[in-house]
C-alpha cells in the first residue's frame, strides 16, 4: 500500500453532506487497484476499485517521476486551465447499482461548471490540481466502510485483510437501476481487461 504524502486543510465551504477526504492508500493487485479515501473529520475509510491504468495515473503524482509528455489527466487539466477555469473540488457524489459517480467542479470568474466523471478520473485530476476531494454522506451510508487502523497490530491486520477483500464485501443491498448515468463506474469481472470507459466496482 502507498501512503498518501499530501496534506490539505479542511475546506470549510463545503456542504454539510459532503465529507472531505484524502487518499489514505492505494493497494494494487494483479488485475486492479483499490484506492482508500480517508475521512478527515472521522475514522471511516471508503474503498473504491479502479483499473490499473487509473491507479497508476494517481500514483505517479506522488512518485516524483518527471514525464516528457503529458498523460491524459495532465492534458485534461491543461485544457481546463487554458479555457480559463480552475478546479475547485471533486466530489464522489452518488452510488447506484454498485456504481460510483463523481463530479469535477470548475470555477471561472465567479461562475461554476460541473463535469460528470468516474471517481478515478476525478481523483487523478484532483491530485494534479491540488484541490480538495469530497464524498457525499449518502455514499458512506450505502457502502460498508472500514475503520482506519491506528495501532501497529491493526495496521498489520488491515493489510492482511486487503488480500481477500472483494467488492461484494463492501456494497450493501442497493436498488438496481438499469441505466447508469455518464459519470459512473461499473463493477468489472476479474477476466476483463481494464478499459478507458469502465472500471471495477467503483469507480
Amino acid at each position: 500500500m502507498t501512503k498518501n504524502p499530501s496534506e490539505q486543510p479542511p475546506d470549510q465551504s463545503a456542504s454539510s453532506l459532503e465529507k472531505q477526504v484524502r487518499i489514505y492508500s492505494l493497494a494494487t493487485t494483479e488485475n486492479e487497484c483499490i484506492i482508500f479515501l480517508e475521512e478527515l473529520a472521522g475514522n471511516r475509510l471508503l474503498p473504491i476499485w479502479i483499473g490499473i491504468p487509473e491507479g497508476q495515473a494517481i500514483a505517479i503524482r506522488f512518485s516524483g517521476v518527471v514525464l516528457p509528455r503529458p498523460l491524459t489527466h495532465d492534458l485534461l487539466l491543461g485544457a481546463i486551465k487554458t479555457l480559463g477555469y480552475g478546479v475547485e473540488k471533486v466530489i464522489v457524489c452518488d452510488i447506484k447499482d454498485n456504481t460510483f459517480y463523481a463530479r469535477i467542479r470548475l470555477v471561472k470568474e465567479g461562475s461554476t461548471l460541473e463535469l460528470d466523471s468516474r471517481p478515478s478520473d476525478a481523483i487523478a485530476v484532483a491530485v494534479r490540481a491540488g484541490c480538495p476531494i469530497f464524498v457525499d454522506e449518502k455514499v458512506f451510508a450505502n457502502c460498508q466502510t472500514l475503520s482506519k487502523p491506528i495501532t501497529e497490530d491493526e495496521v498489520g491486520k488491515f493489510k492482511a485483510d486487503l488480500k481477500n477483500l472483494k467488492p461484494e464485501d463492501i456494497f450493501k443491498d442497493l436498488k438496481r437501476k438499469k441505466n447508469p448515468g455518464p459519470g459512473a463506474q461499473k463493477p468489472r469481472p476479474k477476466s476483463e481487461e481494464s478499459e478507458g470507459d469502465e472500471e471495477s466496482p467503483d469507480e
